[in-house]
């Protein structure tokens, strides 16, 4: 595929979605029912596979296999955004019918920041080979601490882009519909969705933190890199709707997603040593991902009959 015209192809259909989704099926704020949210995964799904369908005609199957590998990847750490998600929601009491727009705007936020991340990931491997090394410790690094860890440590109170927007802007008590900000006595006031989406942003730098080397370790074609990775991230509204009310049932699906993260990491790390089929890396991660998931939804059946 031409890259040039792969970025246009890329940014039309991601702009004509954007403004169909909140434009015209999501005018007005709404609670997302489940039927509807699983609706707009599997259109989101479906995109994803065709834009890689496309890679393979126009490209080669080596660079489609490293999209779904990315977009695999992407996924399945996105699943732990959820959970954050969930959290903050809870912690500023945002109304359900506020939600999505809170994540779309928060989407389009992860597009601008991950083109940064993705061109200065690729841009320090080009320029110091031993940066892989870094990216590798790193991934089994925060691998290991998901693995360890016995909950979702949420604390947005502590966050300190949070602690800024309370000193820049008083804010209000309650959500004001839909708005952002609204103004009291010739006040400029900040709402808790505004605050809510100021969290969310700085917590997609974290993600990004952790995704954008997990799929370095993969390719880094900046087109692979950066498509692969929004294609998953523009599916996570929809897939949040979807799973929010079931997230209790996935409380070992940390383990899984910390196990990727440490097969990234060392296959980072053994890169000079041992080289991962594309193919094979693609495997593991599903039969992780797959093992976790079971795993989780057999314990909530187990400690469901004990309560019982």
């Amino acid at each position: 595929m031409d890259t040039a015209l792969g970025w246009i192809v890329f940014g039309v259909v991601v702009a004509i979605m954007l403004a169909l989704d909140l434009g015209v099926f999501h005018r007005k704020s709404k609670e997302i029912t489940i039927r509807e949210a699983l609706l707009w995964s599997s259109i989101w799904i479906a995109l994803a596979l065709s834009f890689n369908l496309a890679i393979y005609v126009w490209k080669d199957s080596q660079a489609a296999l490293a999209f779904l590998t990315g977009y695999l990847i992407e996924k399945s750490l996105s699943l732990d955004n959820i959970f954050v998600f969930y959290y903050i929601f809870q912690y500023f009491k945002i109304e359900p019918k506020y939600q999505y727009r809170v994540l779309f705007w928060g989407i389009i936020g992860a597009l601008l920041m991950r083109i940064v991340f993705v061109f200065a990931g690729i841009a320090l491997m080009e320029k110091f080979s031993w940066i892989v090394y870094v990216f590798g410790a790193f991934l089994i690094v925060t691998g290991l601490r998901m693995i360890i860890r016995s909950e979702a440590e949420v604390h947005p109170e502590h966050n300190p882009v949070l602690k800024l927007v309370r000193r820049l802007f008083p804010v209000t008590n309650k959500t004001e519909d839909k708005y952002l900000f609204v103004r009291r006595n010739g006040t400029l006031m900040a709402t808790p969705l505004f605050v809510a989406l100021v969290v969310v942003e700085s917590t997609d730098v974290i993600f990004a933190a952790d995704s954008i080397p997990a799929i370095l370790a993969v390719t880094t074609d900046p087109f692979i890199v950066y498509t692969s990775n929004i294609f998953a991230i523009l599916g996570l509204r929809a897939l949040y709707f979807a799973l929010s009310g079931m997230i209790s049932r996935f409380n070992r699906l940390h383990y899984g997603l910390g196990a990727i993260l440490v097969f990234v990491g060392i296959k980072m790390l053994l890169s000079d040593v041992v080289h991962v089929p594309p193919a094979l890396s693609l495997l593991v991660i599903l039969g992780i991902l797959g093992v976790s998931i079971l795993t989780s939804l057999r314990r909530t059946r187990t400690d469901g009959r004990k309560a019982a």
